[in-house]
């Protein structure tokens, strides 16, 4: 569904311009609404799900043992702190204050399709990422029966 990497500015209002392409998919697959959550695996970086992707993925975690430490911090990042947001007129959603001082999305950011998801990066956080390079011991087994 989303795939690519898109240069973005976040204006001064908090708000994030859907890029054009992705417009009509977010509106038919999702009725013009995402949520915004953390990325539990990478600091600098939010998830932004469709509306539908979200609901099965949050019902999925919520599931967890909450007994369970590490699921109740999976639950806190994603789950707790989640905010379902609208496209308004111009294909903006309005990120929450919190969600981007917590991963220092400023004005200057990457989106990137993902699949069924978006990532929203920091500038800094995607160009430390993308640097970095897979050694011979980052290769598992399966990573190594891919086709590149």
């Amino acid at each position: 569904m989303f795939q690519g990497e898109t240069a973005i500015t976040i204006d001064d209002k908090g708000r994030l311009a859907i890029p054009t392409g992705y417009r009509d998919v977010v509106a038919r697959e999702c009725g013009n609404r995402l949520v915004v959550t953390y990325n539990p695996f990478e600091s600098g970086s939010l998830y932004i799900y469709p509306l539908p992707v979200w609901e099965r993925l949050r019902d999925q975690v919520n599931a967890l043992p909450r007994t369970v430490a590490r699921n109740r911090r999976m639950q806190l990042k994603l789950v707790g702190a989640a905010s379902v947001v609208e496209l308004d007129g111009s294909g903006r959603v309005s990120l929450p204050a919190s969600l981007r001082a917590a991963t220092d999305i400023e004005k200057k950011a990457v989106l990137l399709g993902m699949g069924d998801k978006f990532e929203l990066w920091s500038e800094q956080a995607h160009r430390a990422q993308i640097q970095q390079t897979l050694s011979d011991e980052d290769m598992g087994a399966d990573l190594l029966d891919l086709k590149l």
